[in-house]
């Protein structure tokens, strides 16, 4: 159980990449109605559940494209690993999914399924302790756009070019984003996310961007610069998470307009004296 409530604070650098395309607007990336740019807590949380797999983990919500198991949806990974009678029992469900899979008991879960005939299904609700903003720039980005060609055709005989040989890229040419986030005990409890399971957290936002490479972010483009992880000394917190949050902030060095690396940036601490705090370089 968790007896200590946590924050963290990431920054990260994006270069010549598409950090998070938005699919209502041609995979173009995020950007606010303001110009800056954005990086949604759904894509964060989709990173954190990659590298918790990728560190051993059992995971409940797993990507099409990235799955350890071969269950083709999420009702199939719950009845085969759970049970089917598990599924049945609200309070057992909710008790099992949170100790097998570190994303429920974190992040939280809806599990609800259709029954077969007069089975009513299934609905059980678990809130998790882990709340995970989404990312913005610190200031607003420029989005290069680049079309592309295919050398060969997807279909027909070879004699002409197919509609789909065209297609466009975006990317960031640069941008410093910051992400924050906390974790709750009162909701842990609940849960039983512990602080072995808040570690596991820490290493996954440190390492957040290893084995994420595609063809939108090639390895080098995104970087983890630094994470601020705090530590309170008691379940409801020293300081609110927002003061906690705001303690770290960065400012353009003067005399520069455009930004082209963090180097371009000072990063100011204004740190509690008496709230532990581990600065951890990504």
């Amino acid at each position: 159980m968790l007896k200590n409530k946590y924050d963290f604070k990431v920054i990260l650098s994006v270069k010549n990449a598409n950090p998070n395309g938005d699919p209502l607007s041609e995979n173009r990336p995020r950007i606010n109605f303001d110009g800056y740019g954005e990086i949604s807590d759904v894509c964060i949380k989709r990173k954190i559940r990659n590298r918790w797999m990728e560190m051993g983990e059992s995971v409940f919500v797993q990507s099409n494209e990235n799955k350890m198991d071969d269950y083709s949806s999420l009702k199939e990974r719950a009845e085969k690993v759970l049970g089917t009678e598990t599924l049945k029992n609200p309070d057992l469900l909710y008790e099992k999914g949170c100790n097998k899979w570190i994303d429920v008991r974190g992040f939280g879960q809806v599990f609800a399924y259709k029954g077969k005939e007069k089975d009513l299904g299934v609905s059980v609700g678990v809130r998790g302790p882990i709340s995970v903003q989404s990312a913005f720039s610190l200031d607003p980005i420029t989005i290069e756009s680049t079309q592309i060609t295919k050398s060969v055709n997807s279909e027909g005989d070879g004699t002409k070019k197919s509609s789909d040989t065209m297609g466009m890229k975006h990317r960031v040419s640069f941008g410093i984003y910051t992400f924050a986030g906390s974790i709750s005990p009162q909701l842990a409890e609940k849960t039983g996310f512990d602080d072995s399971d808040a570690s596991k957290l820490k290493a996954a936002l440190i390492t957040l961007f290893l084995g994420d490479a595609s063809s939108a972010r090639p390895d080098g483009t995104m970087e983890i610069v630094k994470v601020y992880w705090w530590k309170h000394n008691n379940k409801s917190g020293q300081y609110s998470s927002a003061k906690v949050h705001r303690s770290v902030s960065l400012a353009l060095k003067p005399g520069i307009s455009f930004p082209k690396s963090i180097e371009d940036y000072e990063i100011q601490e204004n740190l509690f004296p008496d709230l532990n705090i581990e600065i951890l370089e990504g």
